[in-house]
């Protein structure tokens, strides 16, 4: 495959009937045929405007079909694709618009009042609202560039951190590497022309758009976007009978709770699929009793494509809770050791991935890139372990990690089991400063709809499973914990909040 666009070309011929894109919520379905002539109308409208190969294109859009549309239509002509979350700020956005440098905006009609708010400070020169696409016009692929305008090599996307830790770096990725992370998970589960893959995680970010949009576009598997609620997401598995679902941990959290769970036809599906945020073992069984179908784990940082470690079906009885025991396919893990040596089985290191999809580096930021890439790896900032059986379990991020009275703590392990109180909805812990020691373990908790919780009753939950230097010392009751769209903690926002 030479670019992007050369998916959607090969679907497009070899399907051209069979559906590519559900979109229950605006009753649109459009085949691959569909799909292709309306992603080279926006194509044509876009060059009109002025748009070349290596232009940025912002995409402020939802997950419906002008995302995809507009998304191949940036490919065809060769520039690059700036993915813009839609819970952003203003003053967010403006910062990605105006650091990719991008030339052109896509966005949702009903975002036009932040749009406005936006583009006079950036230099934004060409806006079009998703209800001024123009429709295809029917001009025959000899009207067209054969195979559009971009090689394997060059950039396809910038796509911008989740800023968990601070201001967001946009990752550079080249249309071969997406490529290559697509294939890679069209292969690891088993996605399949006829399969059916349900979008509902914010196409803004990097597992749902290069792991399964472009996954099921290299298969000609269809695709069913909406946007996730517990509820939806059983409505649209059961009703359109999806066969691959991708989400975060809280997903599952969330919908593991519904009441009327069972009152659902599951039966077609094929593939569970988690991942994006660290999860305890007790938590994935537990999902596993009241869902049909296998489960996997992915690991992978946006830097990698993603891409980096599975954890199979088969492997959840003994090792759920772990993130794989072997890189996933076409890449490498090594677990480093603070002197840069390879760590043994039960020393603690810093996971590091090496693969074909690997970022060309942040734009505009040699010092980041430097500081992420030695010798070809990439450097994860995921502290871990392997055990005797060769399976990585990740301790925590190295940047949250809590040093108390010179003893390393690892907030992941005591978040693991604050999760499985049966009065706690949700938890975190982190470090707060401590005249003696430090730090002190902090968990912040969201209790169940009415009960309580004292910090007397977590740590005689926590006794005996605990170490002592591990209990929480302090406890913090809010309603909610601040999570971005894809469902990751945002520690950095949660500290500032606390203290």
């Amino acid at each position: 495959m030479d670019n992007l666009w050369s998916l959607l070309e090969r679907s497009s011929r070899n399907f051209p009937e069979a559906l590519a894109l559900r979109f229950p919520a605006g009753k649109r379905y459009l085949t691959w045929l569909d799909l292709k002539q309306a992603a080279l109308a926006l194509a044509r409208e876009l060059q009109d405007r002025g748009i070349a190969k290596g232009d940025r294109v912002g995409l402020f859009l939802p997950n419906t079909p002008e995302f995809v549309i507009s998304f191949f239509a940036a490919s065809y002509l060769g520039a690059v694709v700036v993915p813009i979350n839609g819970k952003l700020t203003a003053p967010e956005i403006s910062y990605i618009l105006a650091d990719s440098r991008a030339k052109a905006l896509l966005y949702a009609a009903d975002r036009g009042e932040t749009v406005k708010d936006t583009v006079n400070k950036t230099g934004v020169g060409v806006l079009l609202a998703d209800t001024d696409f123009p429709a295809p016009d029917g001009r025959t692929n000899s009207d067209y560039r054969e195979g559009g305008y971009a090689v394997a090599a060059d950039l396809a996307e910038i796509l911008y951190t989740s800023g968990t830790t601070g201001r967001p770096k946009g990752v550079m990725l080249t249309h071969d590497a997406v490529i290559a992370v697509g294939q890679m998970m069209a292969y690891e589960a088993q996605i399949y022309h006829g399969d059916n893959v349900l979008l509902l995680m914010p196409l803004t970010h990097s597992a749902p758009l290069n792991l399964f949009m472009v996954g099921a576009a290299w298969a000609g598997a269809q695709m069913t976007l909406g946007e996730f609620a517990p509820q939806a997401l059983l409505q649209l598995a059961a009703g359109e009978g999806a066969t691959h679902f991708f989400g975060a941990p809280v997903a599952y959290q969330l919908m593991s709770r519904l009441p009327n769970l069972a009152d659902y036809d599951l039966s077609a599906m094929k593939f569970w699929i988690y991942g994006g945020a660290p999860i305890g073992r007790e938590q994935v069984l537990n999902w596993q009793k009241f869902l049909p179908g296998k489960f996997m784990s992915v690991y992978g940082l946006t830097e990698a494509g993603p891409n980096g470690l599975a954890l199979r079906h088969h492997e959840h009885a003994a090792k759920a809770g772990s993130i794989g025991g072997r890189g996933s396919v076409n890449a490498a893990v090594k677990i480093l050791l603070e002197d840069g040596s390879e760590a043994g089985a039960g020393e603690t290191g810093e996971i590091a991935l090496k693969t074909p999809s690997m970022m060309l580096g942040y734009y505009n930021n040699s010092t980041a890139t430097a500081e992420a890439v030695r010798d070809g790896w990439l450097l994860t900032g995921d502290v871990a372990q392997k055990d005797e059986d060769g399976y990585v379990w990740i301790l925590d991020r190295k940047k949250d990690m809590i040093i108390s009275g010179g003893v390393n703590v690892y907030p992941k392990e005591i978040e693991d089991l604050l999760l499985t109180h049966p009065d706690i909805a949700d938890a975190a812990v982190i470090g707060v400063p401590h005249p003696d020691w430090g730090e002190s373990v902090c968990a912040v908790a969201v209790a169940n709809p009415g009960r309580e919780l004292s910090l007397e009753d977590i740590r005689q939950f926590c006794q005996g499973k605990l170490a002592d230097y591990k209990m929480p010392k302090v406890l913090r009751l809010v309603p909610a914990l601040p999570r971005n769209s894809s469902g990751k903690l945002l520690k950095y926002q949660l500290r500032s909040e606390i203290s």
